[in-house]
């Protein structure tokens, strides 16, 4: 199993927890307990360790990929490179990381635009939550919204997906997961005497 989806499937499970089911934070942390200790999860265990200690050749490359978006972006800091490619032969454009790739191709002006969506749209979803929650039909679209979401956009720090070109598929359904959670969050918190 790829250790980014194992720490995916942790953000989305803590949101769900922290948010609605605080009682699930200790079966949570019962279960990564179970997961450090038992012998047959020791290989996996260790994968991880070596990933996030940069031991693993997979994690030594995305360092490099860091280093080039950094150049990248200190070369062409507003407005980025584009979509096009990299004006420079000696910079590389892929990194797997999906704020320095936004950074690296749109600039510091588009990852502030797009942290700032991000930061509305669930200060928004989140400020009407007790509307949510009253309804329960739409409570758990909602929460498995934001969840994925919230899901995405950890990952992001050590992969591309959602935002890169190549992958249109997972692009869409990050912005089907923002338009559920806003369509969630609109509809719970419409009065009721609207139609």
């Amino acid at each position: 199993m790829k250790r980014l989806v194992m720490a995916a499937l942790a953000v989305a499970l803590a949101f769900i927890a922290v948010l609605r089911y605080r009682r699930m934070l200790g079966v949570l942390a019962v279960g990564a307990a179970i997961i450090l200790l038992l012998p047959v999860t020791q290989e996996y265990v260790a994968h991880f360790a070596r990933g996030l200690l940069g031991q693993d050749l997979a994690t030594q490359m995305r360092f490099g990929e860091y280093k080039d978006a950094f150049t990248l972006i200190g070369r062409y800091p507003v407005l980025g490179v584009g979509f096009a490619g990299a004006p420079e032969k000696d910079i590389y454009l892929g990194v797997s990381n999906a704020y320095l790739l936004i950074a690296s191709k749109m600039g510091l002006v588009g990852l502030a635009a797009f942290l700032v969506v991000m930061a509305v749209v669930f200060v928004w979803a989140l400020a009407r939550r007790r509307a949510v929650y009253a309804d329960e039909r739409l409570a758990s679209i909602w929460l498995g919204a934001l969840a994925g979401l919230a899901a995405a956009l950890a990952v992001g720090v050590v992969d591309h997906y959602f935002f890169n070109l190549a992958f249109q598929a997972a692009g869409a359904l990050f912005w089907m997961f923002v338009g559920f959670g806003l369509a969630a969050t609109r509809l719970a918190a419409r009065s009721p005497l609207e139609p």
